[in-house]
């Protein structure tokens, strides 16, 4: 019975990496595709533009109804912040696959 719970529980894992890696790389791609949009965001964030755009905003110049979750200092900066971090994340993860020659 070793030998047959041994395949079962390999065959478990086999599922489940599949799963996690196909879902993993959507994600990636994902993750990819809008970088030029992030930047984008990025460079808006605290430039002379965006500064403007809160004046106005705090003046009461802009429409009631405009979404406006990127004049909000905090929503922008976490986003920044959480995107380092998942770079980082990243970078060790892939760094301790090759030391560990799980590749």
């Amino acid at each position: 019975m070793e030998q047959i719970e041994r395949i079962r529980e390999m065959e478990n894992c086999l599922d489940v990496s599949e799963k996690a890696i196909r879902e993993l790389s959507e994600a990636l791609s994902e993750f990819e595709e809008i970088q030029p949009q992030f930047r984008q965001l990025n460079d808006y964030y605290g430039s002379d533009q965006w500064m403007q755009d809160y004046s106005d905003d705090e003046a009461g110049k802009l429409p009631q109804d405009l979404k406006r979750g990127v004049l909000s200092e905090d929503a922008v900066y976490d986003l920044i912040t959480e995107n380092r971090e998942l770079l980082v994340r990243m970078l060790r993860l892939v760094t301790g696959a090759i030391e560990s020659d799980a590749m």
